[in-house]
């Protein structure tokens, strides 16, 4: 039995910026060595796949709901759509500089992963905004829902940022199924590691709690699962 005072939309947006944070600082200290020499491919490609798909599936499932259900939805969700762009935007360019392209190759690494760092942290503030005003309006079957939804829309959209590409509505769906199809392809032709999303919980259980009660959902911050 759920327990009533339990957000699971809120943990879950929470514990994914958490995850995706961690994977941030890992990208940001990933550095190529003569034995590792593409040590950055390994932690920089599994933070960019996981945000893609994250702010991805935020545009698909969170802020349809938001703007149905809040009174200034729509002025919101506008916001968040926009600043889903410019966190694109700022992937677009780890990407490219990562894989060698004449857009970024001179721009230093430090310059970039700030760029990623902010609209990072600014993407969670709205987000998690969103959240803590639905809750507001809406009873925790509902978010345990969304947070059902959410999860599985990160496993169906792309895995490399599109800013370009339209966010809402009928041609934000129709542009993530061809981008995914897409991406799929590059991912396999690349070997590209693409992490698991955060799974939603139904308890306030913490990771030690899990890790003693052997809860095959805890997992690490790349995204493994932990036995």
């Amino acid at each position: 039995m759920t327990d009533s005072s339990v957000d699971i939309l809120a943990d879950n947006i929470r514990e994914t910026h958490d995850v995706l944070a961690a994977r941030l600082s890992d990208a940001q200290e990933s550095r190529p060595t003569r034995d590792l020499p593409r040590d950055r491919f390994r932690a920089i490609d599994p933070f960019l796949a996981s945000a893609s798909r994250h702010v991805a599936a935020v545009n698909a499932v969170l802020v349809p709901a938001a703007r149905r259900l809040l009174a200034d939805g729509s002025d919101r969700t506008r916001e968040l759509a926009r600043q889903s762009k410019r966190l694109e935007q700022a992937l677009a360019q780890a990407k490219a500089k990562l894989y060698g392209s004449s857009f970024a190759v001179r721009r230093p690494w430090d310059s970039i992963w700030a760029d990623v760092e902010q609209e990072l942290g600014r993407q969670r503030e709205l987000e998690e905004g969103l959240v803590g005003d639905l809750a507001e309006v809406t009873d925790e079957p509902d978010r345990a829902e969304l947070a059902d939804r959410l999860y599985e829309a990160e496993q169906h959209v792309p895995t490399r940022p599109h800013p370009y590409l339209p966010h809402g509505g009928i041609a934000g769906k129709v542009a993530r199924g061809v981008a995914l199809w897409v991406d799929r392809f590059w991912d396999t032709a690349e070997g590209r590691m693409v992490p698991e999303p955060v799974r939603p919980h139904r308890s306030r259980e913490g990771r030690m709690v899990q890790y003693l009660l052997a809860d095959p959902q805890l997992r690490g911050a790349s995204g493994e699962q932990r036995d």
